[in-house]
């Protein structure tokens, strides 16, 4: 089996994807990351990306006139790359139709909460996680699901749990929340690589 094509897409630090990439170097996703965009300049992944060779480019938001224009070179970018997978590493815009459909069933996203809780359009980052803990949570955790048109309603792929401390901060259960993020998107990224993901209206199977 031929290794399938990976675009990573980012907004800030990238721990994500170093996730990945380890992931990629430890021999257990068959797929290569062909290229990291983010859309912010000063993301320290594309920092990241460069460290291990892999090319990494800014397509900012605030240097097109409207999203149109800002997603047309997004796609194109990705189809230079000849991507086969689309992996949102903690990617903070969310995605129009037309990227959606152009690479339908080829997006996954890693979301800091067990959806459909806390999520959707102004949950990301910290502020998921403030309001889990304002909300009174006994039990947190992440998510890896495909992307549909809408903010983080695509089909579940993996989801694992986190317990929520009585002191705990923001900050402390984004660390806690985040070590999950580290184990199940690489796993998501496995398992899509390998062929053993199907989705079957708002179900995601494992086949073997």
């Amino acid at each position: 089996m031929s290794k399938v094509k990976i675009g990573v897409l980012i907004s800030g630090g990238g721990t994500n994807l170093q996730a990945l990439i380890d992931a990629i170097n430890g021999g257990s996703i068959n797929g290569n990351i062909a290229v990291v965009i983010s859309d912010r300049d000063n993301a320290h992944g594309i920092e990241r990306a460069k460290k291990h060779g892999i090319d990494g480019i800014v397509i900012s938001r605030k240097d097109y006139k409207n999203k149109g224009e800002f997603f047309d070179t997004l796609i194109n970018t990705l189809k230079e790359y000849e991507v086969d997978l689309i992996v949102l590493a903690g990617f903070l815009t969310i995605l129009s139709k037309n990227f959606v459909e152009v690479f339908n069933e080829k997006i996954i996203n890693i979301h800091p909460a067990l959806i459909p809780s806390f999520c959707g359009e102004g949950y990301y980052g910290q502020k998921v996680h403030t309001a889990a803990l304002d909300y009174g949570i006994k039990v947190s955790g992440a998510t890896v699901h495909f992307v549909d048109e809408k903010a983080d309603t695509g089909p579940i792929i993996l989801q694992e749990a986190v317990p929520v401390m009585e002191d705990d901060t923001p900050e402390t259960l984004a660390l806690r929340v985040l070590q999950v993020e580290h184990k199940i998107l690489p796993e998501a990224v496995r398992l899509y690589c390998d062929g053993k993901l199907i989705i079957e209206g708002r179900k995601v199977k494992q086949i073997n």
